[in-house]
């Protein structure tokens, strides 16, 4: 039986238990709910507790250690001889070869002990499916009816349903914290392997970005060039012509929305503005490279000026249309939030609308837009694919927005994509500019985030 229907009949079992909990909260309480510790619903949930989450933890545990016992009994059972002298390598790819001819995938074999273990593989999965599916279900019948049995009615049942609630919640955040710890300190790591083999203040002040092998010894970066102001430099370009589209547009459709337009009007155009955040990247890419390049580089030719057919501009622009999303709803709330008594003071002293939001909106909204906008800046930071389609991948050193430039994100998806082996310099290079950003990205939500807080405990 698969895991997917596994999961569908604890669901069906935990629905049922619900149901019998309820029953069973009002049986043993005569009808007189009063008399009932909880509402007779958290005694349904503790029953369903019951039923579902242990088998469901013993689902997880299952899945997690049967690759591993089967794995050793498969391999315990080959003939004699057949891993005498084998390296750890070797083991795994005799491993693998069984896998391939147990699932039918890959090329045969003609080993008679890989065949053999192939059908040893088949039949003991299928015999640890069907015990995994008797084991789970009975112990949620199991956990099922001894719940049920538990249920009186001076029993704590929303106590002891809020307190796994409560666990399952620290369990998730725990979950979280121990991903993100191991991000960063896997970031580190090979970071610290990248500045062994290259210094890290030439990394962060070199002016050459060569990152590929050439081929003779005369040419920059035969041993390999990385120095990363080019990088952040075309980083800092095409975010700024973001940041230049973006906060205009995004902060006056804000402001038109919030103080200007008619509830009808802003029911209509708002979902319609926030329709672009969920368009994803490849296509922004797709009208930056299809599109915009080709119209600016054409604009470009009549006004007698090279732009590039891959230049920052292209894509900073798009980028930046991007953005609007983000600026124009985060910056909308900020000013809807801003207390009404505000504005009724500032009609009251014969203020026109125009001169409200000027002098009265706009800076008591302030803290809020700056940390929209920072927290723009940081999406613009981290974007990737529409640099990979309109700006290209030259690392050049150059403030001209007509040129080819390159950002942090791209030279990491290049440098860590193709035969390249994994311990080279250009690799672990990726690593460096990764801990770099994540650096820049997160100094960028912490101000955000001081600056949107100091706002809520002024206004809210």
């Amino acid at each position: 039986m698969s895991v997917g229907l596994i999961f569908l009949i604890l669901l069906a079992l935990s629905a049922y238990g619900y149901l019998l909990g309820r029953r069973r909260a009002v049986a043993t309480a005569g009808g007189r709910l009063s008399t009932l510790h909880s509402v007779p619903s958290y005694y349904g949930f503790y029953v369903a507790l019951w039923c579902g989450l242990p088998a469901l933890l013993l689902v997880v545990l299952w899945y997690l250690m049967e690759p591993v016992a089967l794995r050793g009994m498969v391999m315990a059972s080959l003939p004699d001889g057949t891993l005498e002298g084998k390296g750890p390598a070797e083991v795994d790819l005799i491993w693998a070869a069984i896998q391939n001819v147990a699932r039918g995938t890959g090329f045969g074999s003609d080993d008679p002990a890989i065949v053999a273990g192939a059908e040893r593989l088949g039949m003991l999965r299928s015999t640890l499916h069907w015990a995994e599916t008797a084991v789970v279900l009975a112990l949620a019948i199991a956990g099922l009816a001894w719940a049920r049995q538990r249920i009186v009615p001076h029993m704590r049942a929303r106590n002891k349903v809020e307190k796994a609630v409560m666990i399952a919640m620290i369990v998730a955040s725990t979950i979280a914290i121990f991903t993100t710890v191991g991000i960063v300190v896997s970031l580190i790591f090979e970071s610290l392997r990248f500045f062994a083999r290259y210094p890290v203040t030439d990394f962060l002040f070199g002016l050459q970005w060569s990152p590929q092998t050439a081929i003779r010894e005369d040419q920059v970066g035969s041993s390999g060039a990385f120095g990363a102001i080019p990088v952040f430099a075309g980083t800092f370009l095409i975010s700024a012509i973001a940041m230049l589209v973006a906060v205009p547009i995004g902060l006056l459709t804000a402001i038109y929305l919030a103080d200007y337009a008619p509830k009808r009007v802003r029911g209509a155009v708002k979902p319609v503005i926030e329709i672009l955040a969920g368009i994803p990247t490849v296509v922004y890419g797709f009208f930056a490279v299809l599109t915009v390049a080709p119209w600016m580089r054409d604009m470009g030719t009549m006004f007698g000026l090279d732009i590039s057919a891959n230049s920052a501009l292209a894509a900073g622009a798009v980028m930046g249309i991007m953005i609007i999303p983000f600026v124009s709803s985060l910056s909308d709330d900020v000013i809807n939030s801003v207390p009404q008594s505000l504005r009724d003071g500032a009609f009251a002293l014969g203020a026109t609308r125009s001169e409200t939001v000027r002098q009265i909106i706009l800076p008591a909204a302030l803290p809020g837009i700056v940390g929209a906008v920072l927290l723009a800046v940081s999406r613009a930071i981290g974007e990737t694919m529409i640099v990979v389609m309109a700006a290209g991948l030259a690392a050049n050193l150059t403030a001209n927005p007509f040129e080819a430039v390159t950002t942090v994100t791209v030279q990491i998806v290049s440098n860590l994509t193709g035969d390249t082996e994994f311990d080279s310099a250009k690799t672990l290079s990726a690593f460096a500019l990764g801990l770099v950003l994540f650096a820049m990205t997160l100094v960028l939500n912490v101000i955000a985030l001081r600056i949107v807080q100091k706002y809520r405990e002024k206004y809210d």
